[in-house]
């Protein structure tokens, strides 16, 4: 008899929500039993600023370490807190199917974002979120804000805070869309490269990871988080980095008797404060979804995006 698949996953519940999901699909694909193993990470433990702590890998770096040590066989993480550079001995193995990449609202009385008076108090902990929250120019007192689903949504109920931003996917996956107010549109609010979307990790020698793939893996996902992340790592910036991308595959004309498939990519880099803002769109294949994270990369360089990463690094405590 095998032994069963151990599957690493962080101890909050939306985590072991959709760790749950990846562990419900692998096991009816394999036939082999799966275990949850909790792992406590330090963006967990240490509640402080995100970028005070380290930033990148906060989340993401005790999964890797427990499954480089035989710990684990399989890593379950949001795509969007999972660094960009290859980790030595690990493979991504999977990207299941994404949910809706898009931020949502949750304020009192039902209100949207355009209907919060001048001055209401707004919590996120994202530099991403923050930034975009100021570039509107709203009037919005945005304050920063951590812990999981329940300790943020409970600051709205109980008044502490006029409205949080959170992830729709976190929300699908808990089963609360009841509480949205309002879901943002992507020319309000770009969400992070790879928001929606997990990534599921082996050891880059365990033929684990061929089941992982066949059983798990999404192409049309892949594709367009593929695009993201390569621009996120091609402007060197971190997972909280003030940077929001979202890439699309989409059906063209071509000469007006066929169609054909493109990838759209978006892309943000917002300074200090919210202004000043970098904000550009490129198309690619589909067949090379790296090359069109790179190339809007170097398109939001040359259009000076660069001192704004470089200006809110130096503005961190």
């Amino acid at each position: 008899m095998s032994m069963p698949i151990r599957i690493g996953t962080r101890a909050s519940m939306l985590a072991r929500a959709q760790t749950s999901t990846v562990a419900a699909s692998l096991s009816s694909a394999s036939g082999r039993e799966v275990e949850l193993v909790e792992i406590a990470t330090r963006g967990d433990v240490d509640q402080g600023r995100l970028s005070a702590i380290g930033g990148t890998g906060v989340f993401t770096s005790a999964l890797r370490e427990a499954l480089l040590a035989n710990r684990i066989d399989v890593a379950v993480h949001s795509l969007k807190d999972l660094p960009t550079a290859v980790a030595d001995g690990i493979r991504l193995a999977a990207v299941p199917p994404r949910e809706d990449p898009r931020d949502v609202l949750v304020a009192r009385d039902g209100l949207t974002l355009g209907e919060l008076p001048v001055g209401s108090r707004i919590g996120t902990g994202s530099p991403r979120r923050a930034a975009q929250l100021h570039a509107l120019g709203l009037g919005l007192e945005v304050v920063d804000l951590r812990g999981n689903v329940d300790t943020r949504l409970g600051t709205v109920h109980d008044g502490s805070l006029d409205a949080v931003v959170l992830a729709r996917a976190g929300l699908a996956r808990l089963g609360r869309l009841g509480e949205v107010t309002e879901v943002l549109d992507p020319l309000q609010m770009l969400p992070a490269p790879g928001q929606g979307a997990l990534g599921v990790e082996c050891r880059a020698d365990d033929r684990l990871g061929d089941d992982l793939r066949t059983a798990l893996d999404d192409a049309p996902t892949r594709i367009c988080v593929t695009a993201e992340r390569s621009f996120l790592a091609a402007v060197e910036a971190g997972c909280s980095a003030p940077l929001g991308a979202l890439a699309e595959r989409v059906s063209v004309d071509a000469d007006g008797s066929e169609e054909t498939d493109e990838l759209w990519l978006r892309g943000v880099i917002v300074g200090v404060g919210g202004h000043p803002s970098v904000r550009l769109s490129t198309t690619g294949s589909p067949l090379e979804p790296a090359h069109v994270g790179s190339k809007l990369a170097a398109q939001m360089l040359a259009e000076g995006a660069g001192p704004l990463l470089d200006d809110r690094a130096e503005s961190e405590p």
